[in-house]
């Protein structure tokens, strides 16, 4: 019998066994003691790694340096810091990433190449090193300390996101920063996952492949992706046990509790995107194929017109076929049918007469809920979004003033 993985209370990054961290104000971007900026997580003992980085062509300086680092798929700390991205800044910042896990390496006694760098801020400004000399050996590393990493990481984000699910023998752990420039193809995000399981690397990489496809690939605030973007997992093996290798009962219970802890991480993301006021979840069920059911969820989600209706509880149907229709997937006008909230809206392609007081009232709800039928075939995916607000505009408008 399968078993469902259990909500951790107050569960983070830090609640696997052996896993540490902390965080301090360095005053990389605001004044020193203003806000937590700075921290490092650690493992006690060595760790399989892998990740998942943007697809942005425009990548900062500790995205390059992880993708060399993380090659030999072994890791045992990050450091990592906000307000700026250390994105644009040539030479000089890959050598101000370099030197960040050199530092970190020299407190905690590793080696500079089992340390990873992660970075998120305003782009194209240089990091204040001297600050962050300064700091990094201030940082005290505990087994609460992830509660305080997850606000160090934090930009635009209203509220820290944490969670830890537990099952099987392990736990898995995660934090994340993010709340605007999320769309599909990665996030402006930092996605920090570990657990205690001990995993083979190669199906370490591909499950965490496997999370994100069906987590942070489904989300989008505002169709903008970052340079900075990471999803990072790592694997201490302190649980104890044979390897999780794939294809076995265990890397089923593994990939389940991944997934969940993925998935609920992205609807933190866009349940705090930028002036958001509503979360948005569309499922779209009956496609052709897995590829036409995500392009169609994953286009009405980022699309604009959609978030722009919610956020004024319109009930304008059309913008949700309009969005699927142009998304590349198959999809017959006749056969489709649409739900909001819990109201049929369209049925075999035909507009139907419904209580217009109903939608609106779930519209005006903090969580909406559009279910697209295309009756096509068996395939279906979610996608996770959220309204889009004046605020947003506010908020990006004054960004670096």
């Amino acid at each position: 019998m399968e078993t469902e993985a259990d909500l951790v209370p107050s569960g983070g990054v830090t609640s696997p066994g052996g896993f540490l961290a902390g965080a301090v104000s360095a005053g990389i971007k605001y004044s020193p003691g203003k806000r937590l900026d700075l921290g490092i997580l650690y493992s006690r003992k060595p760790c399989a790694a892998a990740a998942v980085f943007t697809t942005n062509k425009v990548k900062a300086a500790p995205v390059l340096l992880n993708r060399e680092r993380l090659q030999k798929g072994r890791a045992s700390a990050v450091v990592m810091n906000s307000g700026y991205a250390n994105a644009c800044t040539g030479r000089q910042g890959r050598a101000n990433a370099v030197e960040m896990t050199e530092l970190t390496a020299r407190q905690l006694k590793l080696k500079p190449e089992d340390v990873l760098a992660a970075s998120t801020g305003v782009i194209g400004e240089m990091l204040p090193m001297e600050r962050i000399r300064a700091a990094i050996p201030k940082i005290v590393l505990t087994a609460e300390g992830g509660h305080d990493l997850a606000r160090a990481i934090m930009t635009t984000d209203t509220v820290p996101k944490e969670t830890a699910f537990k099952t099987g023998g392990f736990t898995i752990g995660g934090m994340l920063k993010g709340a605007g420039m999320i769309h599909p193809d990665m996030a402006t995000m930092l996605c920090f996952l570990t657990t205690n399981a001990p995993v083979e690397p190669d199906f370490l990489k591909q499950a965490l492949k496997k999370a994100v496809a069906v987590s942070f690939h489904m989300i989008s605030v505002d169709g903008d992706n970052s340079t900075n973007d990471m999803v990072l997992i790592m694997a201490n093996g302190m649980a104890g046990g044979k390897a999780i290798a794939g294809g076995s009962r265990q890397a089923a219970a593994f990939q389940r509790a991944l997934n969940k802890v993925c998935i609920y991480l992205a609807r933190e993301a866009v349940r705090d995107g930028e002036g958001a006021t509503k979360m948005i979840e569309v499922k779209v069920g009956g496609a052709l194929s897995s590829r036409d059911a995500r392009l169609a969820a994953r286009t009405i989600i980022g699309s604009s017109l959609v978030k722009a209706a919610v956020h004024g509880s319109d009930p304008n149907w059309g913008r949700v076929l309009a969005a699927a229709g142009r998304s590349g997937a198959a999809l017959e006008e006749a056969k489709t049918e649409l739900y909001i909230g819990g109201t049929c809206l369209v049925k075999s392609g035909t507009p139907l007469a419904y209580d217009k007081k109903e939608v609106v009232k779930h519209l005006d709800g903090k969580e909406v809920y559009i279910n697209l039928n295309l009756n096509l075939g068996k395939a279906e995916a979610t996608a996770w979004g959220c309204d889009l607000s004046e605020e947003y505009v506010k908020i990006n408008a004054e960004y670096t003033t």
